[in-house]
């Protein structure tokens, strides 16, 4: 948001347009605190979607990667897959 507000919602959907939850985000900065979060997904036919709620005035940039967790101990059980 190159230290701009940050106002989103995160909206996790299951099937085409089939709302399982939704979040509202907000950040004074969104630079300097930038919001980070693991969702889990259930099954097969997840999507995450981002909907950026400010004014046009304050744009965001957003990026999703898979997160695994595993059962390997040498690294606590956490695999970043991607």
């Amino acid at each position: 948001t190159d230290g701009r507000h940050l106002k989103a919602r995160i909206e996790l959907l299951q099937g085409p347009n089939n709302l399982k939850q939704s979040f509202e985000v907000y950040s004074s900065n969104g630079y300097k605190r930038p919001f980070m979060a693991v969702i889990e997904t259930p099954k097969d036919g997840n999507v995450i979607r981002i909907v950026n709620t400010a004014p046009l005035e304050y744009p965001l940039e957003a990026t999703v990667e898979p997160y695994i967790v595993g059962s390997s101990s040498d690294d606590e059980g956490m695999t970043w897959a991607g």
